[in-house]
């Protein structure tokens, strides 16, 4: 068979288990989901904390930059290989190994943070080893939420994962900085690691996850090498697959990096107060979340999601011209809100699509590439725009950003016919 066909979508169950009609009467996803959740806290909460700690022992914004590119080069390094590796083990065993490795990891963290004079050569090493565990996880998690919901219940599932997504990284960086400010750096990071813990115990409670397929016994042997390539190979052949793939990066690339000039606006251009600039960075998640909810309550009504995921993207350029127009932060609250809406729309769509059209045991190495195009795109972006913000401004360089943007999205509309199909 080829990799064309093995990622074209299978409508067929990976097991004749029946599925619930709500993922929440799951009690394997509910658990699963639970457990996400915790490492995604300790995640927030150890990079805040580890930030935080850093800065205030060494005063050094270069050493505390180190620790962020240290999480960014693992994320690019190691994505794909993350992917295979995925696909050819069994993922619940994977997702508990790497949590209950960063429970000892980030705990060996917070002892070298209670000793004197360790070098901080040897903190940022073991930064390093949780930034790897962290890369095997997230592909493992992508590619097993098929196997815990099925295809029925994917869109309820991403859609609930998004909304834990926004709610835990904005808790989790307050719970962070509310730690290391109240009970000290050491402290918080412990607290941190005692996270990952409670997560793979979670996985491990989850017991055998109901749509997975049967283990790889009886299937013909493959090397990690064949099965590396032929990750590339399934994106490069589906167009659907591939246009998703390079779709995603460039909508982070563009709506993050815009998103830091509204923030630079609305205190250059703006001067918008402090309550108002909070209001500002709440909306674009609010909005997320409310995207993320309305997916989930009218999955089932839904019909053509590939079109309203490429409007989506299209009508976000039009509303970040018009925000750049503006004079004041007050008024463009509703507009950055809805920015978040289509955001949501565009992002968490094309990820249910991504699962419902590439076989389960390729979605590893799927979001694997994904994961690392992904983690480069937003700081290249940010890096061009500030860049030319400080040259010419930040309203200008929205505007083009916002027609940019424009224009991408009716070229996909256009150009990605396999995506404008699929409903």
């Amino acid at each position: 068979m080829s990799e064309l066909a093995r990622s074209m979508p299978d409508h067929r169950p990976v097991q004749s288990v029946p599925e619930a009609s709500s993922i929440w009467r799951n009690r394997t996803f509910r658990t699963v989901f639970a457990s996400y959740s915790l490492s995604l806290l300790g995640n927030t909460f150890h990079s805040i904390a580890l930030n935080l700690w850093v800065l205030q022992m060494t005063g050094s914004a270069k050493l505390m930059s180190l620790v962020l590119i240290t999480h960014l080069v693992i994320s690019m390094l190691f994505g794909s290989i993350a992917g295979t590796v995925a696909d050819r083990v069994n993922r619940r065993r994977l997702m508990v190994a790497t949590d209950l490795f960063r429970f000892i990891i980030v705990g060996g963290i917070a002892l070298c943070m209670a000793l004197p004079e360790i070098p901080f050569f040897l903190i940022l090493l073991l930064t390093a080893i949780v930034a790897l565990a962290g890369a095997f996880r997230g592909p493992a998690f992508q590619a097993s939420l098929i196997e815990i919901v099925g295809k029925n219940g994917v869109s309820q599932a991403v859609a609930a994962i998004s909304v834990s997504d926004n709610l835990i990284r904005i808790a989790g960086f307050a719970a962070g900085g509310t730690a290391v400010a109240m009970f000290g750096g050491v402290f918080a990071v412990a607290i941190d690691a005692s996270t990952f813990l409670l997560s793979g115990m979670l996985l491990l409670f989850a017991g055998r996850f109901p749509y997975a397929a049967p283990d790889r016994q009886d299937k013909v042997k493959t090397s990690f090498r064949t099965d590396f390539i032929e990750g590339f190979r399934v994106v490069w052949n589906n167009r659907f697959v591939r246009g998703a793939v390079m779709l995603l990066p460039l909508v982070m690339f563009f709506f993050l990096s815009t998103f830091m000039l509204i923030q630079v606006m609305a205190v250059q251009v703006w001067q918008a107060s402090p309550i108002i600039f909070g209001l500002l960075e709440a909306c674009i998640p609010l909005g997320y979340v409310i995207g993320s909810i309305i997916i989930m309550k009218f999955d089932k009504r839904m019909r053509h999601r590939g079109k309203l995921a490429l409007i989506s993207i299209a009508l976000m350029g039009p509303l970040f011209v018009a925000i750049s127009l503006l004079q004041s932060a007050a008024a463009a609250l509703p507009l950055i809100g809805l920015v978040g809406i289509l955001f949501s729309f565009s992002t968490t769509i094309l990820f249910i699509l991504l699962r419902v059209a590439v076989d389960p045991s390729l979605q590893g190495r799927v979001f694997g590439l994904l994961g690392t195009l992904t983690s480069i795109a937003p700081p290249v972006g940010l890096a061009v725009f500030s860049a030319l913000s400080d040259h010419y401004g930040p309203a200008i360089i929205m505007t083009y950003s916002g027609i940019a943007m424009l224009v991408a999205g009716l070229a996909a509309y256009i150009g990605l016919r396999s995506m404008r199909e699929y409903s």
